[in-house]
């Protein structure tokens, strides 16, 4: 039979409805009694007399304290006072009720207001069999993987229990269940693969299994007892009731199945119920309280022990997850457009999360890898993945029971994983994984027969529980807990990488359009300057000229000088360029005047091209002005320029000029004074000190170690001296500090920090509503806060600190900070992680920002 799962199969929900908590009956094998708050008994029920022999109908209306042994109600008494939790159940073994040497096992436990305790006689002396525990654990955890996990999990239990058959039944997500693994007895029907519909156990039983890990039924033919009650009681809540009767529809499919007795033992992970341990017996089989309650501990600690070892799988393959990711970094840190590196990233994708295709939809452009959606067909399912999970990770093994026009190709692309790329809807990594039209085999056909009875229209239980196939198209394989962790965190870092490149791509925009500025204003600076020392020319060299001849010739030569300087920009564009050439071609303009009055000192060092032109304007405006305003100006004055290599590679060029006349500093700062102060610092990342000393200018420039291709020594120039000594930074008073973070130790390192900085008193908070409090209680005088805490941020931290006047710095682990800046304007930003000398940088704009 084939089934589409597209289909809307109608499930009737009687089954889902029948109130099972309270069947107001209990099983035979034992008999139940509930108190209430004065410890009168409200109910018991009709076999109390066969059990204890109490009559139920005498007992009902009377207290306990008259028809138990004193002892017995003092112990009762002291165990129920350890009920002090919503669905906990006291044991008691070998209690003497009535002190006359018949001994019972109880189970005690809250039903609303009553105290219900039940009793077991017992027959033979049970050995402790919750020591038998320990080691039946120990052989489960010997099996590697989930399959011989649960295979000796059941053998064990089977051991225990003396059941002829054992179960790992395992829930999947439309509530159906797997028989994942079973250990049976030779000749008995083995159920081991095969699948149950969600309808075999209703939603009400799934819930109780959650409550009451450990339900029994000891014979499907006993006619159960039924429990009388006080006047108009209420039906009592047998919830977490030992002795429950259960649904007669449920003892019918027992019988089906041919089974005389069951039991079955939640295994619960993290508080939701992952599967059951299903035992079965041919024959009625009453199992000693002991031996129920050692199974009952198995099963928790076997939950213990089943979550461990997922938990050890996802954690390997979160370690391949970021061996992935490590790779990735690399190779995309410096990249410019993501989707030029899609066959990259797709490839590295393919390691950890297996798929049959993948699309890169970037910017509106599509590329594709192996089976998917041709690009009409992805446009179509786009919509789709916006509304669905614009901003998170997103699977399914069927895109055609969500989205209609995956049918024109489910065969192809079945199931998917999207993992979008950006904050904003549109760009998307999608994984795409073909059909896998597969067998599943059930126990017996799934859709059951309705019958109408007593109970209305029902699910009738199934008569044959022999192997059925039904064939499942549209669906691929699903995609597990660790794929979609993967493919969380490399959502994460290519998140990273998006935000980075636009931000890299922003900042080189700027740049750009700042240089574009510079060089037309350059260019409109040097025609003027030319242009004005030709005239200059014209006119010096005209006095000292006796004819037109002579005039010509000392016009044209200095003309020629100063064409040369500039023609060394051009001229050496591709190759590295000397230095000491490049201030000797400045000044030969100048050489008759001034030749003898420049003096060069100290290594040449051959200039990267790209740094070249930077250096070169530099000169050029240092020695314009000199002539114009300083040293050379006088007839006296001098300038001295100092080469020296540090340690680094880079070189110190010291420009010192003497003998002119007296300095002052510029009172409007022009174009040229621009060059010389931050071409060097901004262009080549390089430092620039430039002073008007009285005596005449002094500038010292730092040229990076990157700027230049090699330094040439002359050894007989003597050795520059050694640089001196940056003073130490001062500790600041900062008073008392607030730090908002929710991660403690990010916080305590930061405590460290701000203490080392000057802080008197370091208070740490993870939320607003703390925050607010100490706010409240303490003057601060400074907040390190980090904008995202959780689930809520730090903005209403830093609104009310404004409108304070308290100073304050983000902290924050995400790229995007623009609305912080805008809303904030002027407050600093410290990229996570962060150093001491980042916050004290932020310090510094803090104290900047109040002096202006």
């Amino acid at each position: 039979m084939t089934i589409d799962r597209r289909d809307n199969v109608v499930d009737l929900t009687n089954c889902d409805r029948e109130p099972i908590h309270v069947p107001g009956r209990v099983q035979s094998f034992g008999c139940l009694i509930a108190v209430g708050r004065q410890w009168m008994v409200r109910y018991a029920s009709d076999n109390s007399a066969d059990i204890l022999g109490l009559p139920a109908a005498e007992m009902i209306g009377t207290p306990i304290t008259e028809l138990l042994a004193p002892s017995a109600v003092h112990d009762i008494r002291s165990r129920l006072q350890s009920l002090s939790m919503a669905d906990m159940v006291e044991r008691m073994f070998g209690l003497d009720l009535f002190e006359d040497g018949r001994l019972f096992d109880a189970a005690l436990h809250l039903a609303g207001d009553h105290f219900v305790m039940e009793f077991e006689p017992i027959g033979e002396k049970i050995r402790d069999h919750q020591s038998y525990v320990r080691p039946m654990i120990a052989r489960v955890q010997t099996r590697e993987d989930m399959k011989g996990l649960c295979t000796e999990a059941a053998r064990q239990l089977r051991a225990l229990t003396g059941f002829d058959r054992v179960m790992v039944y395992r829930f999947s997500e439309d509530g159906s269940g797997e028989v994942f693994a079973e250990s049976v007895k030779s000749g008995m029907e083995g159920f081991l693969s095969l699948r149950f519909p969600a309808s075999d156990i209703p939603k009400q039983a799934r819930e109780l299994y959650t409550r009451n890990l450990l339900r029994i039924i000891s014979d499907v033919n006993d006619p159960t007892a039924p429990i009388m009650a006080g006047g108009d009681a209420e039906p009592l809540d047998l919830s977490m009731s030992t002795l429950r009767a259960v649904s007669p529809i449920h003892i019918e499919y027992l019988k089906n199945m041919g089974i005389g007795a069951s039991m079955s033992v939640s295994i619960l992970k993290r508080g939701k119920l992952w599967g059951l341990f299903a035992c079965h017996n041919e024959a009625p089989r009453v199992l000693p309280y002991p031996i129920r309650t050692a199974a009952e501990l198995f099963g928790e600690l076997f939950a213990f022990t089943l979550d461990q070892r997922e938990a050890d799988l996802l954690r390997d393959e979160m370690i391949r997850a970021d061996a992935m990711r490590d790779r990735l970094l690399p190779k995309l840190a410096d990249s410019d457009d993501l989707a030029s590196q899609l066959d990259f990233i797709i490839k590295e994708i393919a390691d950890v999360i297996p798929h049959d295709g993948a699309v890169g939809w970037i910017k509106g452009r599509f590329v594709s890898y192996g089976d998917t959606p041709n690009e009409n067909e992805f446009r179509a399912l786009l919509p789709f993945l916006d509304e669905k999970a614009p901003h998170r990770v997103f699977a399914t093994k069927s895109i055609v029971a969500e989205h209609d026009a995956a049918q024109d190709y489910a065969q192809r692309a079945a199931g998917l994983l999207s993992i979008p790329l950006s904050r904003a809807p549109g760009d998307f990594v999608v994984l795409f994984r073909a059909e896998v039209a597969k067998n599943v085999d059930w126990a017996g056909n799934p859709q059951k027969a309705v019958v109408s009875d007593q109970f209305g229209d029902r699910l009738h239980p199934r008569k044959s529980f022999e192997a059925w196939t039904e064939e499942v198209r549209g669906e691929s394989r699903s995609w597990n807990d660790a794929e979609l962790r993967a493919a969380e965190a490399f959502r994460t870092t290519l998140v990273e990488l998006v935000l980075r490149i636009a931000d890299r791509n922003a900042q080189a925009r700027a740049r750009d359009s700042e240089k574009q500025e510079l060089l037309i204003a350059e260019l409109n600076h040097r025609v003027r300057n030319i242009l004005n020392l030709i005239r200059g020319l014209v006119q010096q060299s005209h006095a000292g000229s006796d004819n037109v001849e002579d005039f010509a010739e000392v016009v044209g030569s200095r003309i020629h000088a100063l064409a040369r300087a500039h023609d060394q920009i051009t001229r050496q564009h591709w190759a590295p360029a000397s230095l000491r050439e490049l201030i000797g071609n400045e000044c030969q303009a100048y050489a008759e005047e001034f030749g003898s009055r420049i003096k060069v000192r100290g290594p040449d060092a051959y200039l990267k091209p790209d740094s070249f032109t930077a250096i070169a304007l530099v000169i050029h405006e240092l020695l314009t002005n000199s002539v114009k305003y300083g040293a050379l100006s006088d007839s006296s004055g001098r300038i001295d320029i100092d080469v020296a290599e540090r340690e680094d590679a880079s070189i110190d060029l010291h420009w010192r000029e003497s003998g002119g006349p007296p300095v002052r500093a510029p009172t409007r700062r022009g174009f040229g004074s621009t060059i010389i102060e931050r071409s060097i610092p901004y262009e080549l990342g390089g430092q620039a000190d430039v002073r008007f000393e009285l005596t005449g200018l002094v500038a010292e420039y730092m040229v990076p170690a990157n700027c230049i291709q090699r330094i040439e020594h002359d050894d007989s120039k003597a050795e520059p001296e050694p640089e001196p000594e940056v003073a130490a930074s001062t500790k600041r008073d900062l008073g008392c500090t607030l730090i908002v973070e929710d991660n403690l130790i990010i916080a305590l390192d930061a405590e460290e920090m701000l203490k080392a900085l000057g802080a008197n008193g370091v208070m740490v908070v993870g939320s607003v509503g703390e925050a607010f409090r100490k706010l409240d209680e303490e003057d601060v005088e400074l907040a390190l806060l980090d904008i995202n805490l959780g689930n809520e941020n730090s903005l209403p931290v830093a609104e009310r600190l404004m409108k304070a006047g308290k100073p304050f710095i983000f902290t924050t682990g995400y790229g995007e900070n623009s609305s912080i800046a805008e809303k904030f304007p002027g407050t600093p930003i410290v990229a996570k992680p962060y150093r001491r000398e980042d916050l004290e940088r932020a310090l510094s704009k803090l104290k900047a920002r109040a002096e202006t």
